[in-house]
Formats: structure tokens, sequence, C-alpha cells
């Protein structure tokens, strides 16, 4: 006897996957786009709700697929006005998204993965250690998630994301390229390129094709300027140092006007120091960039400590005087656990 096919999730289909798998259903291509149209309209949830579908197709369809949600997320929030979601998946594992509200934006920190390889020693996400990568539906389905929540509360809309939240986007570069097809495609969530920065610890290959099927803005967390202190702080710098992963960021593929955004958090007495901060501009001398300074949100489990406030400013001062524009982001959600290299801190027991 042969094994019950397995629904396939729609919500994992780019557009042209869906013109694909509807073409194999013996229908015509532009069934695919329709169907694309109707999953990411709030309070989808069914076939039987695609009315411009003929009923037999629905039950077809209704047969071999389904359309996933990420449904009841935990909510935090902070005293700033950052909500946290905490999201259960189908295995009971959890995710984590952040949304910030802030100059009349609302960007939302996005997961790619459960947990994190990397092993930075500064962020408490590593510290779960790797369980799994996120499937393109369980990536979109945060932004659809947070997006249905804000329209329930009459607060706004999403305008920017940023692939910032638990996880290495890049280790997960198959499916953090379908999500990023169905978060720009019009039919999909249609948002522009520009409004979307995925970042990453430096996997150079990755990064590169990224660039060459995407127009997305690259953030780069580079957190030091020499091999020693970055290998220390990221082990993945001891595969791709710092020399290397700043050539490829020369060639990454960029738009007349775009840059590439560093984010560096300063840790006191280890990277934050007047020689650093010129050798920072030094480095970065041929990249059309930006620079993000952050301080680190600490931790008891890191054992680092965050550079007071002069010394921030100071290093800042030292950048600007090279030519660089350079932001102080402030950290939001850390009542909440929900800043830089906190997140699933505790939901996730940890």
């Amino acid at each position: 006897m042969l094994p019950a096919q397995k629904k396939i999730d729609l919500k994992n289909l780019n557009q042209r996957q869906l013109v694909l798998y509807v073409e194999s259903l013996g229908q015509p291509a532009f069934r695919g786009r329709q169907i694309m149209g109707w999953l990411y309209r709030p309070g989808i949830s069914d076939f039987s709700q695609m009315t411009d579908l003929a009923k037999e197709f629905r039950e077809i369809l209704a047969e071999k697929a389904f359309i996933s949600q990420l449904r009841n997320p935990v909510i935090e929030r902070s005293r700033d006005g950052s909500v946290k979601f905490g999201f259960h998946l189908d295995d009971m594992l959890v995710i984590e998204s952040v949304l910030i509200p802030e100059d009349g934006r609302s960007t939302l920190c996005v997961s790619s993965q459960v947990g994190c390889a990397m092993g930075c020693s500064f962020c408490l996400t590593g510290k779960m250690g790797f369980k799994r990568n996120l499937t393109p539906s369980e990536i979109v389905n945060q932004v659809c998630g947070v997006r249905d929540w804000l329209s329930k509360e009459k607060l706004g809309r999403i305008t920017n994301i940023v692939f910032m939240g638990m996880g290495e986007p890049l280790a997960n570069l198959d499916n953090l390229l379908i999500a990023l097809s169905i978060l720009t495609e019009q039919r999909g969530l249609d948002f522009a390129s520009r409004r979307i920065t995925v970042s990453t610890c430096g996997l150079i290959p990755q990064m590169l094709e990224l660039g060459r099927k995407t127009d997305v803005n690259l953030a780069i967390s580079l957190h030091a300027t020499d091999d020693e202190t970055r290998s220390m702080l990221m082990p993945v710098n001891d595969k791709y140092p710092v020399k290397e992963l700043i050539e490829a960021c020369k060639q990454f593929n960029m738009k007349k006007r775009q840059r590439i955004m560093f984010e560096y958090t300063l840790l006191k007495g280890i990277n934050d120091s007047d020689e650093t901060a010129e050798h920072l501009a030094e480095l970065l001398y041929e990249v059309p960039c930006k620079i993000n300074l952050l301080a680190l949100n600490e931790t008891s489990r890191s054992g680092f400590k965050s550079p007071p406030r002069d010394r921030i400013l100071r290093f800042q001062q030292i950048l600007r005087q090279r030519g660089y524009t350079v932001f102080i982001r402030q950290s939001r959600g850390e009542d909440i656990s929900a800043a830089c290299g906190q997140l699933a801190g505790k939901i996730a027991g940890i």
C-alpha cells in the first residue's frame, strides 16, 4: 500500500514555483498567479475563499495543499514601544520577531532559524545552539502575523523588514531567497527591496550570491577590525577572516546609491579604543558604507561590559572625522529581552 501523499504548504512557494505547481495539476499558468494574489491577503486561510477559482480546482487544492499561519503569538510590550512576538511552530519550537516603531517607521526584525550555529560570544541566541532552519512559510508568516496584529490593534503597518532576529540568514540561503521573492512580489507582500535588509556575520559565498540574486540591502556584523579579536568574538572569522570579508564587500553587487551597513557592537576594553576606530576607518576606506554603533546589551552569560557613553561618542567622532556616516543605534526592547543578541532568552527558557 502506497503512503498517503503529504499536503504541500503553498506559502513555501514563490510565484514561479506556484505556476509550476498548478501546471503540474493540469491548470494554466495564470492560475498560479491568481493563487499568489490570494495567499497573502489578510484573513485568507482556506481555498474556499478564493472565489475566482473554479470550485472543482479549489477542491483539488484542498485535497493536495494547505495554507499555513502562525497563530496566537505570545506578545510582550516594552516600555519603549517595541513589541516582541513569540511564535510556536508546528514542532513546538519557538521563534521570535520584534516590532520596533521609530520616527514614523515600524521595522520588523524577523528570524531565519531556530537558534544559531555561529556561536558569537556576546550573543544570547547563540547559547541556544542550532535547532533547524526555518521554511520560507515560517519566515513570511512572521510578517503576516505581525501585520494582522497591527491591523487588529489599528496601529499602522510594517514599513521595513530586517533579518536580524534569531539565526544567520545566509546559512539558510535557499529558503531566504524564496521568502525574499514572496516579500517583494507585488501579488505577495509587496515590499520594496530597499525596505528590506539582510544581516550576516560574514558567510562570503552566500553573501555574494545574495547580491547576484536580489536587490535587498546588506548589513555586516563586523564587531572587530583584526582577526585575533574578531575570531574571539565570532568563530566564523576563522573561516572568513576580516581581510577576505572586506574584499568581498567591495565585490558585492549594489545599485548606484546603495551602501553596506556595518554593524559594530562596542565592548568595553575589547574593541572600543581610539586606535581601533582609526583602524576601522582605514579598513572600510574603499567600501560604500554606513556604520551602526551599538553599545553591548549586557547579559549575565556573556561576561562582556558596555563602554561608557563618552567612549561611544569618541569612537563615533573619530569615524565621522574620517568622513563616514555613523549612527549610534539605541538599544530597543531590552526590558523584554528583545534587544540585539537577546532573542529567545525568556520564551525559550534560557
